[in-house]
């Protein structure tokens, strides 16, 4: 056999990585624009400023709760009807934030928030969708090229801020349109995926492990806990950030400039991170990500000048990246192709859980910890210490042990 033969094709899952990328591009925008301006709205909006988070919370929680029915959905159906539902609700989550605002209504436009998280749960599952066609080599390159279409979400999403938030009377309802607009454009490209549907099961089909065996399976574990740790940790302090950066004196152009900042470095590293997993081992880059998620929080307790604010974020950003693809790494090669609807729902369930709970914590510590805005701040960065101990625990256990056979 030659070595020509023996190399893996994959032209088709390379095809699906470039529509995949457009799709995080175009859609994905719409996550950091909602960041920006929705603690911001919020405020406005809400009785009691302790809450002025929690549009960002629903959304985190409709994110959450659709992530399992969204993973069956797509078993069944197959991927590209699953994005096309997802970018459907992120155009309506869109259309009722905007009537939200205009009516000044807290609770409608958290219902609005809420059926964008469903668009946000299906978005979560691009970097899945990358995996399925590519081989066992280009898998996580795959994974990290599609989470680098986040790369013009960065630079497209806090622009378009800049330029529609106060476009209207009503204050960041012109950003709500735009999100509309996104979704519907964004969502043609789907038509050019292909990624074949899931074969419908036999009687006879493997049925693989339970939810249970899955979690027990030691990497898969500590895959979810690295997971859910990298991503809640990285939405507790931005969630946060619009509202300290302005409650210090800034401005909301400086408040998108530092988020802008902050998605650039999650998405940036991510044109190597998959050939760092291959050469160094996934393990390695996931305890990077943890190191530098704990750096974050240290720049960010150094004080509250505008620097602080773009270097903390910008490590935030990339802590979270080297932690969140390495973790979503390890989990796509530890179950096989006919538990993936089950783990793959029950991992973004879990990881959405712990963002909510983020979510929750963030408004609080921030409004409502010491009566100013450096105070909420720093009690946002302090939080971070004992998870970033347990995901830090859990990765040197799972080194410690032999290394299971295939």
């Amino acid at each position: 056999m030659t070595d020509t033969a023996m190399i893996p094709d994959d032209t088709q899952a390379r095809r699906n990585v470039v529509v995949l990328v457009l799709a995080q591009a175009i859609l994905g925008a719409q996550m950091p624009m909602i960041f920006v301006v929705g603690g911001l709205a919020g405020q406005t909006l809400a009785s009691n400023v302790c809450f002025a988070t929690l549009p960002i919370t629903m959304i985190i929680v409709g994110s959450m709760m659709a992530a399992t029915p969204m993973s069956a959905f797509m078993q069944k159906y197959g991927r590209k009807a699953g994005f096309f539902v997802g970018a459907l609700c992120g155009a309506l989550g869109g259309a009722i934030g905007a009537y939200g605002l205009m009516v000044a209504s807290f609770p409608i436009f958290l219902i609005g928030s809420f059926v964008t998280g469903i668009y946000m749960s299906a978005h979560g599952f691009y970097r899945f969708a990358a995996a399925d066609t590519a081989s066992d080599s280009y898998r996580p390159k795959a994974i990290s090229y599609v989470m680098a279409g986040g790369l013009l979400s960065a630079i497209i999403g806090p622009q378009l801020v800049k330029v529609t938030s106060q476009v209207m009377v009503v204050p960041f309802m012109g950003t709500y349109i735009a999100v509309i607009g996104l979704n519907l454009i964004g969502s043609l490209v789907f038509f050019f995926l292909s990624i074949p549907k899931p074969p419908k099961p036999e009687a006879d089909d493997p049925r693989g492990r339970s939810r249970m065996e899955l979690l027990k399976t030691p990497r898969i574990a500590v895959a979810v806990i690295c997971a859910m740790v990298s991503y809640a940790l990285m939405n507790l302090v931005m969630t946060s950030t619009p509202l300290a950066v302005v409650g210090c004196g800034f401005t909301e152009g400086n408040a998108a400039d530092v988020v802008s900042l902050h998605v650039l470095a999650m998405y940036v590293p991510s044109f190597f991170t998959g050939h760092l997993i291959a050469r160094f081992g996934v393990e390695k880059i996931m305890g990077a990500g943890l190191v530098i998620l704990a750096a974050a929080g240290a720049v960010a307790l150094q004080g509250v000048e505008l620097e602080n604010f773009f270097i903390a974020l910008i490590l935030l950003g990339l802590g979270w990246n080297f932690g969140f693809i390495g973790a979503t790494s390890m989990l796509a090669a530890s179950h096989a192709p006919h538990e993936r609807g089950r783990m793959q729902g029950l991992n973004d369930l879990l990881v959405f859980g712990g963002v909510t709970m983020a979510s929750l914590a963030s408004g609080g510590l921030m409004n409502c910890s010491g009566g100013s805005a450096e105070a909420g701040w720093s009690a946002v960065n302090i939080a971070m210490a004992p998870f970033l101990g347990l995901a830090g625990a859990a990765l040197i256990w799972l080194l410690m042990r032999p290394r299971e056979t295939a």
